[in-house]
């Protein structure tokens, strides 16, 4: 399927590994120019390596979006090297779990400022261009638990589920200007920190009989659906929040 996003520039924050990067790769297979963001450089410069194979132009900046000047940083290199941000996706690493009465105020600083208001602030970068032009594309990613509040995720149920009530703001007030703005909530993906959480293969199975398709998710599975969300096919979907967790959260619930 086309989704008519050939020629578009993407920015990808978080893109380095795991969701992000698979993200990244749908659209690059999509023929968008990439741009990818992450903390770590070794990482990044084996994500760029990844993402040449689909023979577009790619570029990385590396760059923290918890630090206040990181987003407006990262977009004005996109536009500087790739030309002007089509579709944002931001994307950053969860918060440590742990209960309520476990997070310190330093943990609360932390993640209010990467997953909270880096997100606001990659926005606010990218949006009055994408109003300007008439089209854009932003899509955050944040989990199952901006639906719902999920025990021992106490910064990410906060964090999250306030990354989502932008989205609804965001899409409401940009919409007429051609930019739509989603949320994608995965639920459990086999990543890095899936597996850190569960506990290794033994809790990736018992995480996985929870599950009504009988598995865990493939970070391209997500990506997928990313690029839906940036493309022409989805241009009647606008303020969604989209689970994709093979039902999880249905039978959970």
């Amino acid at each position: 399927m086309d989704l008519g996003i050939s020629g578009k520039v993407a920015l990808v924050t978080g893109g380095s590994a795991g969701i992000g990067l698979a993200a990244a790769k749908s659209l690059a297979r999509e023929g968008c120019a990439v741009c990818v963001s992450a903390r770590n450089p070794e990482r990044l410069a084996d994500a760029v390596v990844a993402l040449q194979e689909f023979g577009g132009v790619v570029h990385a900046v590396l760059a923290d979006v918890e630090h206040p000047d990181a987003a407006q940083r990262v977009v004005d290199e996109t536009r500087d090297v790739l030309g002007p941000v089509d579709i944002l996706v931001a994307n950053a690493g969860g918060p440590p779990p742990g209960r309520f009465d476990q997070a310190s105020p330093a943990d609360w600083d932390v993640a209010v400022q990467r997953n909270l208001l880096g997100t606001v602030r990659l926005i606010r970068a990218v949006l009055p261009e994408m109003r300007s032009r008439g089209w854009g594309r932003i899509v955050t990613i944040t989990s199952r638990s901006a639906r719902e509040a999920l025990d021992g995720l106490a910064l990410s149920n906060a964090t999250r589920s306030a990354v989502a009530g932008i989205v609804r703001t965001v899409a409401r007030e940009a919409g007429r200007d051609g930019v739509l703005v989603n949320n994608v909530m995965p639920g459990p993906i086999d990543t890095e920190r899936l597996r850190a959480t569960a506990g290794g293969d033994a809790g990736l199975a018992e995480r996985a009989a929870q599950v009504p398709v009988g598995r865990v998710g493939r970070p391209e599975e997500v990506g997928d659906v990313v690029a839906f969300l940036a493309g022409e096919r989805a241009s009647f979907v606008n303020g969604v929040s989209l689970l994709v967790d093979g039902g999880e959260a249905h039978v959970i619930a």
